[in-house]
């Protein structure tokens, strides 16, 4: 009442004083029914937020398919048993408060102190880990396989992925699998969890070119950065798994887990689910891939070093492409055995290399069919007969090149007889001679030696082909080009190095009267439920990269040589 009979007299500074009081009473109360009424929404929806964690889903990859649907590359069930954490949390604090109020008692007997903070924090981590050990004993027992519970794990995967169940045992096999599903009861959280996994059912055939994959679970382009969780997914690391990874892989989809205060999943649910990859179709024909991987593993076993080519000259497809030695692409996801790793880093097998589309060697006397038609270009009467001493020579001095048709004997070859016994002295006085070198070089460059197939498996080589340009800068660096070095280029030696997918390529242009096709690996992609129109989603057609500027006559004169 004093308050207000000294309101009522006027004194200016103390009404002045009680107005600024009684306006930061309203609007203490005015901020506190808006947190409380207008806001309350907002905040909910935010604790509910704040209780999601997202959780990334990887895409089924798409398969790899051979032209008539065998499978290359394809997902197998991966079967797991894993833990959830959450239905353990009765047990996790029975077991810690039993063993709490045990200690605590020792304690107390002895005259100490009771746990401190610290130690009661440590005693919850080791009761918890001690169920969990217990519950994978059991499952041990029941699938009768050994099995440990690694503390440091199980340390890591309750403080991080505390939401996510806790793999006990994975890759299991058909044995462990019906062990566990025959058992009238499981456990309390054990389950069996079945994932996708990449499987290649015919281990190293088309190794090379399928690639590999390793576990990646990075978001990609125009994906979802943000997770609170991954779960396994897998890049392609090289060959068709890499340049069409993208296609392959799909796009991730997005769970969300509902948790509560401690951290344990409440329940789940699919906010955007995962579109699968698509099925990528060669132009492989698996039966003759295996047939030609046989045919070279005859030579000399699993370890034999070598590479296989078969092309279709009438649109350049690649019905078998094969490398040697080989490689299981499933070991990179499996792991590796000792042996498998050991092989793996052999620099003399080198089992990673392409030998098909990286390998570069001399050609040899497979050459010829270049030199041939320059020199018929320029020319060339193919029935002249020129007689052999069954050596080559440059001038008076210079080394001869014993030519081993006819066992180096004197002979007399036209062309046809030249080219059946591949007759060094024939093609080396032509090319020399007859062609010159600049014809040489024409010629090869239209069958674009010294220049990458581009296969779509990032495994590619350009070899080497002389130019006139690397001439030119050899000329400067003081090594001049002589008619020896021409006469070596001559027979497939020297200053050149081929691919065996540049020499499929070169014969199969001969064979198909001048066209000169972009090999092809990849016929199609599709999705993996494919359209009622039946419609591929994305075609690759054959390509024609050029015509050889070549008589038809001349061809038709080395495709009759090389048929004999």
């Amino acid at each position: 009442m004093l308050i207000f009979d000294q309101l009522k007299k006027s004194d200016a500074p103390l009404r002045v004083l009680a107005l600024i009081m009684l306006a930061g009473i309203i609007l203490l109360l005015g901020g506190l029914w808006y947190v409380q009424i207008i806001s309350s929404r907002h905040y909910v929806a935010d604790l509910r937020t704040q209780s999601f964690r997202k959780v990334r889903i990887p895409a089924i990859r798409g398969k790899i398919l051979d032209r008539h649907g065998a499978e290359l590359a394809v997902n197998r069930p991966d079967y797991s048993i894993v833990l959830y954490l959450e239905e353990l949390r009765t047990h996790f604090q029975d077991v810690y408060t039993r063993e709490r109020d045990r200690i605590n008692r020792t304690r107390v007997a002895r005259g100490e102190n009771r746990l401190t903070a610290t130690q009661r924090s440590a005693l919850g981590e080791y009761t918890r880990y001690l169920v969990a050990s217990n519950v994978v004993h059991q499952v041990s027992t029941m699938i009768q396989t050994p099995l440990t519970l690694d503390r440091d794990e199980f340390k890591r995967h309750y403080t991080q992925r505390l939401a996510l169940p806790l793999p006990i045992v994975e890759n299991l096999i058909p044995e462990q699998v019906i062990r566990f599903e025959e058992q009238p009861v499981n456990p309390t959280g054990v389950d069996l969890q079945i994932q996708p996994y990449r499987h290649y059912p015919h281990t190293n055939r088309a190794a090379h070119l399928l690639g590999y994959l390793i576990k990646d679970n990075r978001s990609v382009e125009d994906e979802d950065a943000f997770f609170n969780y991954r779960l396994v997914d897998y890049r392609g690391v090289i060959g068709l798994e890499r340049t069409f990874d993208s296609e392959l892989r799909g796009r991730a989809g997005v769970k969300s887990v509902l948790v509560n205060n401690l951290g344990y999943r409440q329940s789940e649910n699919i906010w955007t689910p995962a579109d699968p990859g698509q099925n990528l179709i060669l132009t492989i024909d698996l039966g003759v891939q295996i047939v030609a991987e046989q045919a070279l593993e005859e030579f000399g076993g699993q370890d034999v070093r070598g590479a296989v080519v078969v092309l279709d000259p009438r649109n350049g497809d690649i019905v078998a492409m094969v490398s040697r030695p080989g490689y299981d692409p499933g070991m990179f996801i499996r792991g590796f055995a000792p042996e498998e790793l050991e092989r793996w880093r052999d620099t003399e097998l080198t089992p990673e290399l392409n030998r098909a589309t990286q390998g570069i060697y001399p050609p040899g006397s497979i050459f010829k069919i270049v030199v041939g038609l320059a020199c018929l270009e320029k020319g060339l009467n193919p029935n002249t007969i020129i007689e052999s001493p069954g050596f080559f020579r440059i001038g008076s001095r210079g080394r001869p090149w014993r030519d081993l048709a006819d066992g180096g004997r004197p002979s007399r070859f036209n062309f046809r007889t030249g080219f059946i016994k591949s007759s060094n002295f024939y093609f080396q006085t032509n090319g020399v001679y007859q062609a010159g070198l600049q014809a040489i070089l024409n010629m090869g460059h239209q069958f674009h030696l010294g220049e990458s197939w581009q296969i779509p498996t990032y495994q590619n080589h350009n070899g080497h082909f002389p130019t006139q340009e690397s001439i030119r800068n050899a000329r400067k660096r003081g090594e001049v080009w002589t008619d020896g070095d021409t006469a070596n280029l001559c027979i497939g030696q020297g200053d050149i190095s081929v691919t065996p997918i540049q020499m499929a390529v070169m014969t199969a242009a001969v064979a198909n009267g001048g066209e000169v096709y972009w090999p092809r690996l990849v016929e199609r992609l599709e999705a993996q439920e494919v359209p009622v129109d039946g419609s591929p989603v994305t075609a690759f057609p054959p390509r024609l990269r050029n015509r050889l500027d070549v008589s038809p006559r001349n061809l038709r004169i080395v495709q009759e040589a090389m048929y004999a």
